[in-house]
């Protein structure tokens, strides 16, 4: 049975690799399409549109690894099947639970693989390639580090801890370094809008540094002057999925306890936390495909039967995920709802075929 369990399992292995294999080079050339627009702005070229693509891609495998886990597992038990194997199996006393248990043990080295990815090296790739992007298209050096965006304007060094949209920032500290790099201003707001074309700074605490003393001012408002645009901003932000789970735990905790929105990243952290078992749940789901119509369909029908599973997934957590935003829902129900609905319609599917 061990041997039964391995071969069955490598199977599950194998096809989860080649369905990768075949969907990442396809996102790839898409994605590679859609930097063709930015190619010739400043220093954006053609190669610098590849590198940013091949750093996102460990993202995009992440993100894809439970659709590429249920069209693999389709496709390696579907060549079992193909071969009579699993017919033979079945024969030879095999129950379809135990099925289930050899192809799941192949889904925990998946699912360690992808945990793997998504927390080592899928966020600094990420965040490698935004900032290779972002200089390359803006001219500025900014870095995205765990105490917010750091940018050089000038003389002026901008720590910004929350970009809410590219025109609305919160949390900004800015440090003014004068002659023999002495810093000589050192202002703090807890808002900044960009509207009519220029930055206004609102409940700003301001301190002036010499050498008689440090003066502190408060002021309702003022008018900020700063090579930092919109658009700028809007290209090195990164999404709340790209940032690893012990980032995202860290925003939530702050957004928590400066009274602001952060649903989004509670969101993604949960949805990082559950996705172990949503590899695991692809492969219940795709058992009752391959077993309910082995003998009536022909493994590229199953295969198709396989990606309509997972557009289906997809669109039902995008929707669970607005639902969420727009009516206050629990970020953990939106983000646990749809693999608790799927692997129960897997088992009671299990049922029917077994």
């Amino acid at each position: 049975m061990r041997i039964l369990d391995r071969y069955i399992a490598g199977s599950v292995i194998g096809g989860t690799l080649l369905a990768l294999a075949v969907l990442l080079p396809l996102l790839g050339f898409f994605l590679l399409a859609d930097e063709m627009d930015q190619i010739g702005e400043r220093d954006y070229q053609f190669f610098d549109a590849l590198v940013f693509v091949t750093l996102t891609m460990p993202r995009y495998g992440y993100e894809l690894f439970p659709i590429a886990t249920l069209i693999g597992a389709v496709v390696g038990l579907g060549s079992l099947a193909s071969g009579s194997e699993l017919v033979a199996m079945r024969a030879a006393g095999v129950s379809i639970g135990r099925l289930v248990l050899a192809a799941l043990k192949g889904g925990v080295p998946l699912a360690l693989a992808a945990i793997l990815i998504g927390e080592g090296l899928a966020p600094y790739a990420q965040q490698e390639g935004q900032q290779r992007r972002s200089e390359a298209l803006t001219g500025q050096v900014m870095q995205h580090t765990a105490s917010g965006f750091w940018a050089r304007d000038g003389n002026t060094f901008v720590n910004i801890r929350e970009i809410l949209s590219g025109s609305n920032l919160r949390d900004i500290s800015i440090y003014e370094v004068g002659p023999g790099r002495t810093l000589t201003l050192a202002s703090h707001a807890a808002e900044a809008r960009y509207a009519d074309g220029q930055w206004t700074l609102e409940s700003i605490a301001r301190s002036r540094l010499s050498l008689d003393g440090v003066q502190v001012e408060q002021i309702e408002r003022a008018r900020w002057d700063s090579l930092l645009s919109p658009r700028l901003l809007e290209v090195v932000v990164i999404e709340p999925q790209a940032l690893p789970i012990w980032d995202l735990y860290h925003y939530v905790r702050f957004m928590a306890n400066t009274d602001q929105d952060g649903r989004n990243y509670e969101i993604a952290l949960w949805s990082k936390l559950v996705q172990p078992a949503l590899i695991l749940t692809m492969i219940l789901v795709a058992i009752p495909i391959l077993l309910g119509s082995a003998r009536t369909t022909s493994m590229g029908t199953q295969i198709v039967f396989a990606i309509f599973a997972g557009i289906a997934f997809y669109l039902l957590s995008r929707t669970l995920v607005h639902f969420s935003l727009l009516f206050d829902l629990s970020p953990m129900i939106a983000a646990t709802l749809p693999p608790t609905l799927f692997a129960a319609g897997a088992l009671w599917l299990l049922r029917r075929v077994g």
